[in-house]
């Protein structure tokens, strides 16, 4: 029986892994994931929220059965958060077990409440000490969300697959993870971080491709309906809207409309379900206007014309 835990020996396999989990990945994406777990080096994944980036970590997780350990990135984010800390509160109840049961050895209580015993593994360290050989998939999702402070102390954990613990030493990794960070691109990352990875844009995918996504992750939506919903959102992501649907949105307004045992689109139809679909205020009274009805007469037009 084949170790489905072993990367994928081409890029066709990469490109049959992901299917297997109903990602459809394009060849350019296939052959820079297939390079990422060859070469052992971190994926660096920029595009717009909802394309699928999260996504293509917890794929890699379930298609090789390995952990998935998630550092999801925010503002303020620091290394009690991200890395470790110590549990103050047994330490202190240590402490004072300790005193009373007479103990003065100062050297001896500080290498009792300073071990692995008192010492909370955040997700970085979690990464980093896999226990049973088998290195996990480590997604650092949003890194633009928290400050160069932060960037900076990754340069260690990137570059070396270590960290350093004042208390105790260095924790390296027995086998480097597979590390996935994702961006929307709010802000630049730093170069140096930047060049310790591989690099991929993940774009919106093309009609033929969202449609067969639809056709996986929504296999009741009717085969009409699916094409009128490709096409409509394909259309919407051409005008200046100030958040174009992603995938997930498609996917999630295929779900929807499913569930309404709606077989087409009209205006009434798009009026009732688009807050599944657009999540800004400006975009959905600019779509329930006069530019949303004649969205969808382009749209039947098309289907119409290539039919």
């Amino acid at each position: 029986m084949p170790d489905h835990s072993l990367p994928p020996a081409s890029i066709d396999e990469t490109i049959a892994m992901l299917a297997t989990q109903d990602y459809l990945a394009g060849r350019s994406l296939a052959t820079v994931l297939f390079l990422a777990l060859k070469m052992k080096r971190p994926l660096f994944l920029e595009g717009e929220a909802g394309v699928g980036k999260t996504e293509i970590a917890k794929v890699l997780s379930k298609a090789l059965d390995r952990p998935l350990i998630r550092l999801q990135c925010y503002e303020g984010l620091d290394i009690a958060s991200a890395v470790y800390e110590w549990n103050y509160p047994a330490q202190m109840l240590e402490i004072r077990l300790a005193e009373a049961s007479g103990l003065t050895d100062r050297g001896r209580i500080e290498s009792d409440i300073f071990s692995e015993r008192y010492l909370i593994r955040r997700p970085v360290l979690q990464a980093l000490s896999s226990a049973d050989g088998r290195a996990p998939v480590f997604l650092i999702d949003e890194l633009d969300r928290t400050d160069e402070a932060f960037e900076a102390f990754l340069l260690e954990v990137l570059s070396d697959f270590q960290v350093t613990i004042p208390e105790l030493g260095t924790v390296k990794a027995a086998e480097p993870p597979i590390v996935i960070i994702t961006t929307n691109r709010t802000r630049e990352v730093h170069d140096a971080l930047k060049r310790r990875c591989l690099y991929h844009w993940v774009d919106y995918p093309q009609a033929a491709q969202e449609l067969e996504i639809i056709r996986r992750k929504v296999p009741g939506c009717n085969e009409a309906l699916s094409q009128q919903i490709v096409a409509y959102v394909q259309k919407l992501r051409t005008l200046d809207l100030f958040k174009n649907p992603g995938v997930a949105e498609t996917i999630d307004w295929a779900t929807a409309l499913t569930e309404l045992d709606r077989l087409a689109l009209d205006p009434d139809t798009i009026s009732d379900t688009i807050g599944t679909l657009l999540k800004y205020q400006d975009d959905i009274a600019r779509i329930q206007g006069s530019e949303g009805a004649r969205v969808l007469n382009d749209v039947k037009d098309e289907l119409r014309a290539t039919a």
